[in-house]
This record gives structure tokens, C-alpha cells and sequence, in this order.
């Protein structure tokens, strides 16, 4: 349903990415149907975030939109983590 890999530009020690294999361009744009497959990316990435050893905490982002920053037009969850992360972001 969905492939995770390390982000390409790292904002942090541990960055990683969730993608459903279903395209979906933004959140937004997620249909109820998507519901099910939404919530296992969540699953996937903090699966991935236990065996990563984030055992600290981790965030999890999508970021919709131009002004959310949204730079590639399909649907995915960043996990980021291994360091104390700052809020608010950005």
C-alpha cells in the first residue's frame, strides 16, 4: 500500500518518508475511500520510527499547498527525528 525511504534533503538526523503507492496529489484532494490508506501511512511511519530507534519521540508532517510547503505533488508523510525539534516550525 505504501513504501518508506529517507528523505533525499535531511532536516533532520532521522528524516524519512511515507508514500502511498495510490496517487493522490495533496491532502486536500483525499477522497473517504482514502481514509483506510491514510491512516496506515501513519501506522507505516511509526513502525519505521521504532525501528529507526527514535525512541525519544519523532514528528510526523504533510504539508499541503504552496503556502503549507508542498513541493512534490503527491501525497506523503515525513517523519523526522533523533534531535529536540523546535515548535512552531518554520
Amino acid at each position: 500500500q505504501c513504501l518508506a525511504f529517507h528523505d533525499i534533503s535531511p532536516q533532520a538526523p532521522t528524516h524519512f518518508l511515507v508514500i502511498p503507492k495510490k496517487p493522490i496529489v495533496k491532502l486536500s484532494e483525499a477522497e473517504d475511500s482514502d481514509e483506510s490508506l491514510l491512516g496506515h501511512l501513519m501506522i507505516v511511519g511509526k513502525k519505521c520510527a521504532a525501528n529507526l530507534g527514535l525512541t525519544n519521540g519523532f514528528r510526523m508532517v504533510v504539508n499541503e499547498g504552496p503556502e503549507g510547503g508542498q513541493s512534490v505533488y503527491h501525497v506523503h508523510l515525513h517523519v523526522l527525528g533523533g534531535r529536540q525539534l523546535g515548535w512552531p516550525p518554520g
